[in-house]
């Protein structure tokens, strides 16, 4: 799919000229996806659509949703943006380094998420990304406004998307994202049940299971099969309960 198959994914976006800002790079680098989490102000405002300037449909056609999986709804691969340096055990990687990998996906969508123009992203939402970018800036100023950092992505993404365009080898299918979620909530599930780990300290030990098959690529496949012996696992503690009566 390459930059036909891309989500440009703003969470929260507060700010109306930022958004036809995005809207006017993205048609100057040939993106066309745009999908708003939560916005915060009317993508439709006079103020937006007088920055897109000639991509006013880029922003009349971006999809709002309430959610950040909504958002990833059937992508494979997503890449979240970060200002700060965080407690992440993957690396932070440069623009130019990591978003030709949301390319080589020919036949699934793919996601590039930006964070809130005050905030970013929280580790919640950096949960649902398999990689990390930060745009290496000056110690002396390290803030970067929102469409600024998309204009930077836009552009490495347009420079790379020809290394693509020719390529004939088969692609791995990767799980889209909300599959791969919905296993993460079946395992958290059946590792509460069985105290391998508490609801304290739930979120810290789920985002390292994250983290590490979200390095394995999985695939529908391997999804199914992972279900399937928690399935097989749940089963055998109901019918050990029931022997035990």
């Amino acid at each position: 799919m390459g930059l036909a198959g891309l989500r440009i994914v703003l969470v929260e976006p507060a700010g109306t000229l930022n958004l036809g800002s995005i809207a006017r790079v993205m048609k100057n680098f040939g993106l066309q996806n745009l999908v708003l989490v939560n916005p915060q102000c009317d993508p439709l405002a006079q103020e937006a659509l007088r920055m897109a300037v000639h991509a006013k449909e880029i922003l009349e056609s971006a999809v709002l949703v309430a959610t950040l999986p909504e958002a990833l709804q059937g992508c494979v691969r997503a890449i979240a943006t970060t200002g700060r340096t965080r407690s992440l055990e993957v690396p932070l990687e440069t623009p130019h380094v990591a978003l030709p990998w949301l390319l080589e996906e020919s036949e699934k969508p793919t996601a590039l998420i930006f964070g809130r123009e005050d905030r970013g992203l929280s580790n919640e939402e950096l949960n649902y990304a398999q990689r990390f970018i930060r745009i290496p800036t000056s110690i002396n100023y390290l803030s970067l406004n929102l469409a600024t950092a998309v204009a930077i992505c836009c552009y490495e993404l347009a420079k790379s998307a020809e290394l693509f365009t020719t390529q004939t080898s088969p692609q791995t299918e990767l799980a889209p994202l909300d599959v791969v979620e919905g296993y993460y909530q079946q395992l958290e599930l059946l590792l509460l049940k069985i105290g391998y780990i508490y609801p304290h300290t739930a979120d810290s030990r789920m985002e390292k299971f994250r983290q590490l098959y979200n390095r394995a690529n999985l695939q529908t496949n391997e999804v199914a099969m992972l279900r399937g012996i928690l399935r097989q696992v749940e089963w055998a503690l109901e019918h050990s309960d029931q022997g035990e009566q």
